[in-house]
């Protein structure tokens, strides 16, 4: 019976979240402030007043729900974590909270991440979508046959739970892609309000960018495993944790094969914490007998 903490990415994030531990936690408030520092600007005003607008913009939204993620973990006493996993962004808390990445190296991470993503996603205008009720193997298959008879981007992007897929690539790809989906027997497929292709080959500029940042950053040894997105399986070498951070811009997020593989090796409690409670739907969609619950 092994304690995991899981991460959430972005797209969980709300106004006014961490305003509570700002006012009265003082290791919190220490923390924020050192985030406002080192990002140039006070982003800890736009997550407290800040427009929907606003925390929609990816250069702030992916350091606001990473922010949160850590503030809040440095809230539970004697967290012991025996594995950690992240959702894409929330990859990068779990780094912190397993002691391969310092707080600061991560959010510098972080922030350089997301300019890199909203510089490409402007450079290749592109979207995703979620597909829904529809085999895993039959979506993949989908956007290869597409890829192949029209040239068009569309992966997959997102293994998020059975019968829940996110799609990723040019507009057109998941344009004709949403149309052979729903053909096919998906329940629904839905492009997102998402800025571009996350997890798909047309990120490749910011994998570029991400890499050599992530070259010149310290990781150490961890206290316990990750389970990485794209290879879902547990981690503690620096070196390859580093190789799997920089593959995940442009390959798929496997979160329904990395909560397997922690069930796998005994994995019973999932606590995710950050903002929402998503990651704890997933999980026990994933594994019915999952104890889940969230420190937010």
């Amino acid at each position: 019976m092994k304690h995991a903490y899981i991460f959430p990415g972005q797209g969980s994030q709300f106004r006014g979240m961490g305003k509570s531990l700002y006012e009265n936690n003082v290791a919190a408030h220490e923390l924020f402030e050192q985030a406002n520092d080192i990002l140039g600007f006070r982003i800890s005003d736009v997550l407290f007043d800040g427009s929907d607008e606003d925390l929609k913009q990816t250069n702030v939204t992916q350091p606001a729900v990473f922010l949160h993620s850590v503030i809040a973990y440095t809230t539970i006493e004697k967290a012991r974590p025996d594995m950690v996993a992240g959702h894409s962004l929330g990859e990068f808390s779990a780094l912190v909270a397993n002691k391969t990445l310092q707080f600061e190296d991560a959010l510098k991470l972080v922030s350089v991440r997301a300019k890199a993503m909203q510089k490409a996603c402007e450079q290749n205008p592109s979207t995703m979508a979620a597909v829904l009720s529809l085999d895993d193997e039959k979506v993949v298959a989908i956007c290869a046959e597409i890829q192949e008879d029209t040239g068009e981007v569309v992966v997959a992007a997102n293994f998020n739970c059975p019968g829940q897929l996110v799609i990723s690539g040019s507009k057109r790809g998941i344009e004709i892609a949403c149309e052979k989906m729903k053909a096919a027997g998906a329940k629904r497929a839905l492009v997102l309000p998402v800025g571009g292709a996350f997890h798909s080959p047309l990120m490749k500029p910011a994998k570029e960018e991400l890499s050599a940042a992530i070259e010149a950053t310290v990781f150490s040894n961890p206290i316990c495993p990750v389970y990485q997105n794209v290879v879902a399986k547990a981690i503690t070498s620096p070196d390859e944790i580093k190789m799997n951070l920089i593959n995940q811009l442009t390959g798929a997020v496997r979160w329904t094969q990395s909560v397997e593989a922690m069930v796998a090796d005994g994995a019973t409690h999932f606590t995710e914490v950050g903002p929402g409670k998503v990651l704890q739907g997933l999980v026990t969609k994933i594994f019915k007998g999952a104890v889940v619950d969230g420190v937010s």
